[in-house]
């Protein structure tokens, strides 16, 4: 990953938001995009907290996703809430995670997030299939700290 500078530079919140939002139409999940430009000890707990934060235990199928990114730190995480850990396997937040991180090395910063928003809309809509009363339960922005 490059640095920090050139990450956000090349960064293109509004086609990331477009990404969640067309991900978002075939499940009842939802997907967040949090990025800060922190350089954190503990990689693993900020995103945790991060997505406490964001409110995303409290959807109603336990079925958010987080995709954190630290470009200081030249690391991300991806987050699932309960509902996704237990019927995706390990295997798949491996392969999200690879398919960004090529990426990434590339410095196709924006694209990397776009690949793993529709590879984690993909798993969604095949545990969670969207429901007829289903509404978006959290905002599609792009979040920074």
């Amino acid at each position: 990953m490059a640095d920090a500078k050139g990450f956000f530079s090349a960064f293109d919140s509004d086609r990331i938001v477009k990404a969640i939002a067309d991900a978002e139409r075939l499940t009842s999940g939802e997907i967040r995009v949090h990025v800060t430009k922190h350089n954190p000890k503990d990689l693993e707990s900020r995103a945790e907290k991060r997505f406490e934060l964001l409110g995303m235990v409290k959807t109603a199928e336990r079925n958010g996703v987080l995709i954190y990114i630290a470009p200081k730190a030249r690391r991300f995480r991806v987050v699932g809430d309960a509902g996704i850990h237990e019927k995706a396997g390990e295997a798949f937040w491996t392969e999200v995670a690879s398919a960004m991180e090529e990426h990434f090395r590339r410095g196709e910063f924006t694209e990397g997030v776009v690949r793993g928003v529709a590879r984690v809309g993909e798993l969604l809509a095949a545990h969670f299939p969207r429901q007829a009363d289903d509404r978006n339960e959290l905002s599609d922005e792009v979040t920074e700290d």
